[in-house]
Parts: structure tokens; C-alpha cells; sequence
């Protein structure tokens, strides 16, 4: 057992505006982003099974064609292959769940 602390992770920059700091366990990689007010994820999809969690902020977010908006509190279930976008309406932090491991997060 390895007991680590947010804070202590030094994150990375992984795409403009998001600095993530990242845990990879066996078959699932925890992702808490600091995000920047304007910052986008451009339409994508990937293998991975994602959670999105809203900590904070209100993130603009579409799930193949339906578009919603965000807040604390409020999650999301992004299945395998389905394409998705996001865009920080405010500074925001987000928690990100996805299995398996995302490889290239490493």
C-alpha cells in the first residue's frame, strides 16, 4: 500500500490549459485537473471507459451530439469510442476516472 497526497503530485501539462495531476493503478488512471477558463479538449474518443467529475466551475461539454453544461457536483458518463469535447466556461477543476490505464498520461 503507497499513501500519496494530491498535493504532492507534480502535475503536468497534458494539453493547453490542463495540468493534471495523475494516479495509475492497475487498470484505471485518476486524473485531477486545474483547468483555464477558455481551455478546450477537442473532439475525440478513445478505448477508455471516462467518469467526468465537475469539482468546481462550469465546463461546456458534449457527448456525441448532445451539448450540456456542467457544474459542481454534477458527473458524466463518457462511454468507450463515442466521440466527446469540452470547454472550460470558467476556471474549473475536474476529476477524471478512466480504465483502463491511460498509457499516454504517464
Amino acid at each position: 500500500m503507497i499513501k500519496l497526497q494530491l498535493e504532492d503530485l507534480q502535475p503536468k501539462e497534458i494539453m493547453p490549459g490542463f495540468k493534471g495531476r495523475l494516479i495509475h493503478g492497475e487498470n484505471m488512471t485518476l486524473a485531477f485537473w486545474e483547468v483555464d477558463k477558455g481551455a478546450e479538449v477537442p473532439q475525440h474518443s478513445h478505448v477508455h471507459e471516462q467518469l467526468l467529475h465537475v469539482l468546481e466551475g462550469r465546463f461546456e461539454f458534449t457527448l456525441g451530439d448532445v451539448t450540456q453544461i456542467f457544474e459542481a457536483g454534477e458527473l458524466v458518463v463518457i462511454p468507450s469510442h463515442t466521440p466527446h469535447y469540452g470547454k472550460a466556461l470558467t476556471a474549473c477543476r475536474l476529476m477524471d476516472v478512466f480504465s483502463p490505464v491511460r498509457e499516454e498520461y504517464k
